[in-house]
C-alpha cells in the first residue's frame, strides 16, 4: 500500500530503542525524514551507523531547556513539523503506594505525562503549518485498566488518554489530528524487566509470571514493536486523516494487568 508519505517530518521520542526505534524505521522506511531523540547516548552513536538515515538529538523529555534545544535542532534539520510521536516513557517503580519512593512517583509523571506536554507545546506552533499535521502520544493498557503495584505508571497513562482527548478538541480547527495508542504486552527487554520484577515482588518464576500475565489476554501472544508502527503510520498518512481524538488498543484484547 502506497502511504503517500515520502518527505514526511517525524520527530519520535525516545527513538534509539524498542518502540521507538521501530516507529523511526518504519516512517523513514515509507520516505519519511525522520529525527529522534534519546537518553540512551550509546544508542544514538550506534545508530549513526547503523541507521544514519536517523538524525538525532540527546535529549530527557522531562528537561524543558533540554526539549527547547532537541525542537531547534530537529526543525533545522527536517525544516519543519508534520509528526510528533510522544513515546518517552519509563515503566515506573513496582512497589505498594505506601512503600514507595516519592521521587520514584514524580520521575515517572515527569517523562510519562509532562514529557508529552513539554514536547507538544513547541510542536503545535509547527504543526498549524503542515498539511498532514498528527500527534501520537503513547499510552498503554494500563491507560485503561487498573494496574496494582504500577500506581504512577497507571495514572500516568491515564493521564495521557486524557491529554489525547483534549487536545483532539483543541487542535482540531487548526487540522491537527491527536490519537494515543494503548500498547499490551509488547515484546522486549522493557517488558522482560516489569514482569521480572514483579516476580520477584510475589516470590515467584520468570515463566510463572509470564503465563498469569497472558491469561488476562485472550490472543496469547506478544506484541511486536512493527506492529505499533505499522498502525502509527497508517493513522499519520493522508489514508487516516479523519482519525482523531481516539484510544486505540494493540494489546491482544487485554482484560486485566495482573
Amino acid at each position: 500500500m502506497n502511504l503517500d508519505i515520502k518527505g514526511l517530518r517525524v520527530l519520535v521520542t525516545a527513538g534509539a530503542n524498542g518502540i521507538g526505534l521501530a516507529i523511526a524505521r518504519a516512517f523513514a522506511g515509507e520516505g519519511a525524514k525522520v529525527h529522534i531523540c534519546d537518553v540512551d547516548t550509546a544508542a544514538l552513536a550506534a545508530l549513526k551507523t547503523t541507521d544514519p538515515m536517523l538524525t538525532q538529538t540527546a535529549c530527557d523529555v522531562s528537561d524543558r531547556a533540554a526539549v527547547k534545544s532537541l525542537f531547534a535542532e530537529a526543525t533545522a534539520v527536517l525544516g519543519g513539523l508534520d509528526v510528533l510521536i510522544n513515546n518517552a516513557g519509563v515503566a515506573g517503580p513496582t512497589a505498594k503506594v505506601d512503600e514507595m519512593n516519592p521521587e520514584d512517583w514524580d520521575r515517572c509523571l515527569d517523562i510519562c505525562l509532562t514529557g508529552q506536554f513539554n514536547c507538544t507545546r513547541l510542536a503545535v506552533p509547527l504543526l498549524r503549518n503542515s498539511k498532514n499535521a498528527s500527534i501520537v502520544n503513547i499510552s498503554s493498557a494500563a491507560g485503561r485498566l487498573g494496574f496494582a503495584m504500577r500506581a504512577p505508571y497507571a495514572a500516568a497513562k491515564w493521564g495521557v488518554i486524557g491529554f489525547t482527548k483534549s487536545l483532539s478538541i483543541e487542535l482540531g480547527p487548526d487540522n491537527i489530528r491527536v490519537n494515543a495508542i494503548l500498547p499490551g504486552l509488547v515484546a522486549g527487554d522493557r517488558q522482560r524487566r516489569v514482569l521480572e520484577s514483579k516476580a520477584e515482588q510475589r516470590g515467584i518464576s520468570f515463566a510463572e509470571m509470564e503465563q498469569t500475565a497472558f491469561s488476562y489476554t485472550s490472543i496469547k501472544e506478544y506484541v511486536t514493536p512493527q506492529q505499533l508502527a505499522d498502525q502509527i503510520i497508517f493513522m499519520c498518512s493522508p489514508k487516516g486523516r479523519t482519525i482523531s481524538g481516539q484510544a486505540i488498543s494493540i494489546c491482544g484484547d487485554t482484560q486485566m494487568l495482573g
